[in-house]
């Protein structure tokens, strides 16, 4: 829990920046929570978000008891010295049954889904439920009167009662990293995984991992106060530091998966736009005028009014394509070594631009050749980066041409 009250004077960088640290993971908690909360609020019936969502405000919540400012309000408010200890013990017990429960369901499937993950999570929950009511019990049988703020866990480590609720919680504590920290590590070597909640996973895993090296510091503090040694700087700075690191990296962990994928599809809609952009300036000099400024458009729907723009414009263009005209630069396009997929594209440009500088026209192409409108207007974004290159374009257009003078003539 990381109490302490080192004999340390207001001035001094370490008793200060102890005070106010506390805040940093709470703060970072807060801000996954933050994050978290839009998805858990439009998919309420997903138990796992929820149970993501009530994980992350027990974990803010131990962060924000543990600070020894709220630490000595809620004793002074309550008029019991001391009386934070059970209760920030509880809260960091409920944390770890939340992180057992979820990452449980999360590898396993939902409670009601599966027999062995119903038994597990009953049992979790007895057994971390018993933890907390015995928290309670010890700290009413032990005699704590001198309010410690910042090194409760070692100044009363040798107090009947108190120092079995310590050893409590820690070992508590330590048993659920351990088992969460093997099942994080044995599906992280799972094969299928998305790259998002791999890297997720991993640094769940570096948090956990961390929360062991917090446990072990503390009990050794401990365990020195039992054998008439002093560690209590181990309780005192390494303990909360790593506290520290691991909420931050737990934090990370259960963002990263939610915020990759969401600037993973922010990416792939802003490359779609800017794939079309090429097609787009041109269907606009054809129409005239471009889309209307749409002030809180979101990204997907500016996509889908400028593809649904892009081949408004393009269709009675398509109708006025040449037939034969786009079979002869295709062919051509396949000469000079392009595949098939970047040859249509290639062929598609030509006659798109070849009907733009003719202006309005007939409905069909020339020679009596219906044009295929359907795949014109379906492959705009292979259209478009055709148009990227035009001197190629232009290249097969003339090459085209003289092909099908030779045709001409030999009919």
């Amino acid at each position: 829990m990381g109490f302490a009250d080192a004999a340390m004077g207001p001035a001094s960088f370490l008793g200060a920046f102890y005070t106010s640290f506390w805040w940093i993971p709470a703060g970072v908690l807060a801000a996954a929570l933050a994050i978290k909360l839009p998805t858990i609020i439009r998919l309420w019936k997903d138990p796992l978000l929820r149970a993501v969502g009530g994980l992350l405000l027990l974990a803010c919540a131990v962060f924000v008891f543990v600070a020894p400012s709220t630490i000595a309000r809620v004793n002074r408010v309550t008029g019991v010295p001391n009386i934070s200890a059970p209760w920030v013990y509880s809260l960091l017990t409920a944390f770890c049954a939340a992180c057992l429960v979820l990452i449980i369901a999360w590898r396993d499937g939902l409670p009601e889904h599966s027999a062995s993950t119903r038994r597990a999570t009953r049992w979790v929950v007895s057994v971390y439920g018993g933890v907390i009511a015995l928290l309670w019990v010890l700290f009413a049988l032990a005699d704590v009167p001198v309010e410690r703020t910042r090194d409760l866990d070692t100044y009363y480590a040798t107090t009947p009662f108190m120092r079995e609720e310590i050893l409590l919680y820690l070992l508590a504590h330590t048993t659920a990293v351990l088992i969460t920290s093997k099942l994080i590590w044995n599906w992280i070597r799972t094969d299928g995984l998305d790259a998002w909640l791999r890297w997720g996973l991993k640094f769940l895993g570096i948090g956990y991992a961390l929360n062991l090296a917090f446990d072990a510091a503390k009990l050794t503090a401990v365990g020195a106060r039992w054998t008439g040694n002093d560690l209590d700087w181990l309780n005192l700075h390494v303990a909360p530091a790593l506290a520290c690191l691991s909420a931050v990296s737990i934090a990370v962990g259960f963002i990263l998966p939610h915020a990759g994928q969401y600037l993973h599809e922010r990416q792939r809609i802003r490359l779609a736009c800017v794939r079309l952009r090429p097609l787009y300036l041109l269907m606009r000099s054809v129409h005239g005028s471009g889309l209307p400024f749409v002030l809180r458009a979101s990204p997907e729907l500016r996509l889908t009014r400028r593809e649904t723009f892009i081949r408004d414009v393009l269709l009675p263009l398509a109708r006025r394509t040449d037939e034969r005209r786009r079979e002869a630069s295709y062919a051509v396009a396949l000469s000079m070594g392009f595949p098939p997929e970047r040859a249509k594209a290639f062929a598609a440009a030509v006659v798109i631009l070849d009907a733009v500088r003719a202006g309005p026209g007939t409905e069909s192409g020339e020679g009596g050749h219906g044009p295929d409108t359907t795949e014109l207007l379906g492959e705009i974004g292979a259209l478009s980066c055709a148009l990227r290159h035009p001197d190629v374009i232009r290249e097969i257009g003339a090459r085209a041409g003289a092909a099908g003078d030779t045709v001409a003539v030999t009919e």
